[in-house]
């Protein structure tokens, strides 16, 4: 029986209340259904009802004194705050902290179940709001070990070769939910519940009787495959399953700039043992450790890990300062100290970043997250549309996480518009992809991840150095799931100087694995969209790993531009390679997404020998105007919308213009890059000026 002694509304501690009555045999269902509990007063997202069933789980049901370990198993999804487990008010475990859909097991000590009358309750006593489901739970009598070796699954994994290759197994239920396994981590494991990652692509493990479907894949270059399981008890069988990269990436390292562990970062749960073999089941060629203040080098563990041959790893560290952001600087000389991080503002800490042996590159991370109470891309900070630093600091990291996996945005594009806002005001900076994983499976290691220029025929013989400069040198590609290839007039790429010419050639390429969609594709100049096109499955049929390919021809510029491609399309909601939700969500309502963007191609359309950004053309025009804000109206004529957005900034700064006079001129123009840029700068404006006054 089931029953709401109360609305949720008019009950602060409520319990969904559930009565089973007594059962014969090792397994009772105290629940079959999926409940939907919140704990906070809000809701959390939006595809989740408005009202929850009750804020705690409490099932009521009588059973017999356990003289033996018994087994608890419950099925959860979207666990994002702690959540206690207990019966009869004795605490067996926590709910894990896990977005995913999963079925765990807990063991059930001797002596914890009483005669007659028991209660099992999941609650939480945090005041920030989670949705979560939970249900299917079931009570069996067995000791754990023997729920989870009822039967036994041995599975090998080759590639194309038949060479054993490192991999991700994902095991799912016929509900779709990732099971514990009977095993634990091991050296040449990583496991977690649905989640085995192997060095070699053999594993063997236990599972209840049931039937199940198995993946195997190796990231974002491989195939998928999968094998239906049906088990019986006492069962044994052996899956062999072949992957095959399905992604050339000829001449591109696959890079991940942000990698902790549990063992030096302190939180998470990868051990470095596990993280090593997860780098290597996704097939990153260059993991940058960075770990929080620290300076960790992978090299001895993972030859320990027998791993080394896969990837080359870089020593790095994740300057995280108490308020002024997170920066992932590397590569670091071994015998470097780390960077001092407790700086107070930028100057002192880039001056301390540049004092330390070998760095390269500086990555600004998550920009749009906050911590420490500091969001640095916030508007009371920054003002995104012309890369401006509210503060007077100077930004002289030379690389930026657009897509970080583990902290995604709720809006695809907003990282994007702070790059390409810093572009526009010459600040040279190159995009980065990376996963900022703490986990072996939650948030997993390489789903975001950078493809930079470089000779990748030894995954474990990579010149770091080399490597380095070309990411800080712009020849990236940042992927989540897809990759977007550029070339304009058949030779530059991402990170190149285009010469002037009367008109420009510009091919695309989205790629993805067959597992990923693509659903369209842009081209930006200078931040703003010129080119976009559908696409359709089949656009590129017969192309291994090419989902769209074409070609636009583009006049030649008036001033110098800088080009990108963008490929979106819908996220990965299977398990073998989900997409999370968004770490800070500034909406309830999450569209899930996959992305694929090229560097920024330079297009020296002035013939100058160097690339102009917007703001030196802006600061140009203010000066040829001598005061006179019409003159500097008409000067923009020849210009696009960042020249004007930056314009309207050096002219209400210079007061040559208010934003009211900005507006005016917007409405008076007909011309449509200055009435754009006007318009954004004084929306973009208004926002930061709030923010600011709010924070007063």
């Amino acid at each position: 029986m089931i029953r709401l002694s109360h609305p949720i509304s008019f009950l602060a501690a409520l319990a969904l209340l559930i009565a089973v009555a007594p059962a014969a045999g090792a397994e009772r269902v105290l629940t079959s259904k999926l409940h939907h509990v919140r704990s906070g007063a809000t809701r959390e997202w939006a595809d989740f009802p408005a009202e929850a069933e009750a804020e705690r789980l409490r099932i009521a049901f009588t059973a017999e004194p356990n003289a033996a370990e018994a087994t608890l198993r419950i099925r959860h999804r979207d666990v994002k705050q702690t959540w206690s487990v207990r019966i009869n008010d004795r605490e067996i475990g926590k709910l894990p902290t896990d977005e995913n859909d999963v079925v765990t097991f807990w063991t059930v000590p001797t002596g914890i179940l009483k005669a007659g009358d028991n209660v099992l309750l999941v609650s939480s006593d945090g005041k920030i709001s989670d949705d979560v489901e939970l249900g299917d739970v079931r009570l069996d009598d067995r000791p754990q070990g023997a729920v989870l070796s009822e039967t036994r699954v041995a599975v090998s994994v080759t590639d194309e070769n038949r060479q054993p290759i490192p991999c991700r197994l994902t095991i799912v239920d016929a509900n779709g939910s990732l099971v514990t396994t009977s095993i634990s981590s091991q050296p040449g494991l990583a496991v977690r519940p649905g989640v085995i990652y192997t060095r070699d692509g053999r594993a063997t493990f236990g599972l209840p009787a049931g039937r199940y479907t198995l993946y195997a894949g190796r990231g974002f270059e491989y195939g998928v495959v999968s094998a239906p399981l049906t088990l019986e008890a006492g069962a044994t069988i052996e899956r062999q399953l072949t992957l095959h990269r399905e992604v050339p990436t000829p001449g591109l390292v696959a890079c991940d700039t942000h990698c902790h562990t549990l063992t030096f970062s302190g939180h998470g749960d990868a051990t470095l043992d596990e993280r090593l073999v997860t780098i290597a089941g996704e097939g990153i060629e260059l993991p940058i450790a960075t770990d929080h203040n620290r300076n960790v080098d992978y090299e001895t563990a993972a030859r320990a890990a027998e791993v080394r041959k896969y990837f080359t790893p870089a020593i790095g560290n994740e300057v995280t300062t108490p308020r002024m952001g997170h920066f992932n600087v590397f590569p670091i000389a071994a015998d470097a100290s780390p960077v001092e991080a407790a700086a107070t503002d930028w100057p002192a800490l880039f001056a301390a970043i540049r004092d330390c042996p070998g760095v390269i590159v500086t990555v600004f991370n998550h920009p749009r997250d906050v911590h420490g109470g500091y969001r640095p891309f916030g508007p009371e900070h920054h003002l995104s549309l012309v890369g401006e630093n509210l503060d007077g600091w100077k930004l002289e990291a030379n690389a930026i996480e657009l897509v970080n996996s583990g902290a995604l945005q709720s809006d695809v594009l907003q990282v994007y518009r702070d790059w390409f806002g810093l572009l526009n005001r010459g600040i040279r900076i190159a995009p980065v992809g990376a996963s900022d994983s703490h986990d072996v499976a939650r948030y997993f290691v390489g789903q975001g991840r950078t493809y930079l220029r470089c000779d990748d025929r030894n995954p474990g013989g990579i010149d770091v150095n080399s490597a380095c400069r070309s990411l800080a040198d712009g020849h990236v590609m940042v992927s989540l799931g897809l990759l977007c290839e550029i070339s304009v007039n058949g030779k530059s790429g991402p990170g190149d100087l285009v010469s002037p010419a009367d008109e420009l050639t510009v091919d695309v390429r989205v790629l993805g694995p067959s597992w990923t969609k693509a659903e369209s594709v842009a081209l930006y100049a200078n931040g703003f969209k010129i080119r976009d096109a559908k696409i359709e499955p089949g656009d590129a049929a017969g192309e291994r790993g090419v989902k769209w390919k074409g070609t636009w021809r583009l006049p030649r510029f008036a001033h110098d531009v800088h080009l990108v491609a963008i490929a979106l399309g819908p996220g990965v909601k299977e398990l073998y390679w989900p997409i999370s939700r968004p770490y800070q969500p500034s909406t309830p309502v999450w569209n899930s997404y996959v992305v694929g963007s090229t560097g920024a191609v330079w297009i020296d359309a002035d013939g100058s020998g160097s690339f102009n950004p917007a703001f030196e053309y802006a600061t140009r025009l203010v000066d040829k105007s001598a005061g006179d804000f019409t003159a500097l109206v008409l000067k923009l004529a020849d210009y696009d919308e960042a020249v004007a957005a930056q314009a309207a900034r050096l002219a209400h700064v210079c007061q040559l213009a208010t934003p009211a006079d900005l507006l005016a001129a917007a409405a008076r123009t007909d011309h449509g890059p200055i009435r754009n840029g006007f318009l954004a700068y004084g929306e973009a404006w208004r926002e930061c000026e709030t923010a600011r006054l709010n924070r007063k």
